[in-house]
């Protein structure tokens, strides 16, 4: 059993009370003050004091001051007048009782908001601070593009200006070629307007016999004339009739789909929020398909850099979504993350496994935005593998078809410069 403390003393003003409590040469850091708005407790083993005070304190702003063997409390009442007594009079064991439940209630009621309100400003900060980053790095992006289109603009001026003096350089060379063609021109018409004359006797010319080298220049010429010109290259569209009749069981992809069906059923499940930074998220906040279509909404709005951080997010509560990873690289494709773009259409190709046509949509676009990736890099004929790859997909995609050609084109042409 504690002993109780009845030795102190107490003064007070109309708005103040101030009460000491000697702690009997106990250590101070064994004192544990407690302080409600109707009640007081100090317990510092063996001994214990507690007091119903005869009025409501304002417990926020009072105070408690431990030193030299002496507790000194300063309690600001809440309303301006004098007690007649530190304690309320005529309290029995019941009325005690609810007395220290309702203040303890009190306190950890306060502690709740308080503990709510510190998260809330956290998570306030953390707001902030994303916005902060995310305007810094859009900054940082604007500034980037504008150099890299004033560096267009100067090879632009550059190539122009060296096409411009090739020209010049080359202007002489063509004069003496026109003129040396107005020259025969007007020697063929000076031929055909010499008036006839006195026949003259024509000394017969000396046919060269055919020996085994001999050869007629017109003949030559008319040989050369004769030759065609190369044809050109060109590609040849195959389309295959569609099958119309029914796919036998051993050529169905049966097992296939249902795989591919267990492997999204794992993936939902396959949730981590048990981890300490997802605790100040908000329910709808730990859900991988809320965070991706608030991820596309920004998309949506070209904001690239949240859309990001949302996808990001969402893969680390579930890494088994393919359509993340493939999402995450359409938007580093517009933020020219060029190798993140490759490396998350990669992962999103691994978890779209086995190819069935349930995915086979995603499929397609995660090997057009990897190829697109490739071909921005200048790796064109990894781009063009990519691409034929989705065209294996959906052959009928005509956009996906004039891209492929396009780089073909690019390929021949890269190799027929390498060649000359």
């Amino acid at each position: 059993m504690p002993v109780r403390v009845s030795e102190f003393s107490w003064q007070q003003t109309p708005s103040t009370v101030f009460l000491s409590l000697p702690l009997r040469g106990v250590c101070v850091r064994d004192a544990d003050v407690f302080c409600g708005e109707s009640y007081l407790k100090v317990n510092f083993p063996p001994f214990l004091f507690e007091v119903f005070l005869y009025a409501p304190i304002d417990d926020g702003n009072s105070k408690a001051k431990i030193g030299n063997d002496t507790i000194l409390f300063t309690l600001y009442k809440k309303e301006p007048v004098l007690w007649e007594a530190l304690s309320m009079p005529d309290v029995d064991k019941e009325m005690m009782k609810r007395i220290r439940e309702k203040s303890i209630l009190q306190a950890q009621e306060k502690a709740k908001e308080a503990t709510e309100a510190k998260a809330a400003a956290k998570r306030e900060d953390q707001k902030y601070a994303l916005g902060v980053m995310m305007k810094i790095e859009e900054e940082e992006r604007k500034k980037i593009e504008d150099m890299k289109e004033n560096e267009r603009k100067k090879a632009t001026r550059e190539l122009e200006a060296w096409k411009e003096c090739q020209r010049k350089a080359e202007e002489p060379k063509r004069i003496p070629k026109k003129e040396k063609c107005q020259q025969r021109k007007q020697a063929e018409e000076r031929g055909t307007l010499k008036p006839q004359g006195l026949p003259r006797k024509v000394v017969p010319a000396r046919v060269p016999t055919r020996g085994k080298n001999w050869e007629n220049i017109f003949s030559e010429k008319l040989k050369e004339d004769s030759i065609p010109a190369p044809r050109s290259a060109s590609s040849i569209q195959i389309s295959f009739t569609p099958r119309i009749f029914p796919t036998a069981l051993r050529e169905s992809q049966v097992a296939e789909e249902e795989e591919w069906l267990h492997k999204q059923a794992e993936a939902r499940r396959a949730m981590s929020t048990d981890l300490p930074e997802f605790s100040d998220l908000k329910e709808e906040e730990k859900n991988p398909d809320w965070l991706k279509e608030k991820g596309n909404k920004l998309f949506a709005t070209e904001n690239y850099l949240a859309a990001v951080n949302a996808y990001n997010l969402a893969i680390r509560l579930n890494s088994k979504i393919p359509l993340l990873y493939l999402n995450r690289a359409a938007c580093h494709l517009k933020l020219k993350n060029l190798h993140k773009a490759i490396e998350d259409s990669s992962k999103a190709l691994e978890l779209l496994t086995p190819p069935v046509a349930d995915n086979a949509n995603a499929r397609m676009k995660a090997y057009v935005r990897r190829g697109t990736a490739f071909c921005q890099l200048e790796l064109y004929v990894e781009g063009l593998q990519d691409y034929e790859a989705a065209l294996k997909i959906d052959s009928a995609n005509t956009v996906v078809q004039n891209d492929a050609e396009r780089i073909r084109n690019i390929i021949q042409g890269t190799a027929l410069k390498a060649h000359d």
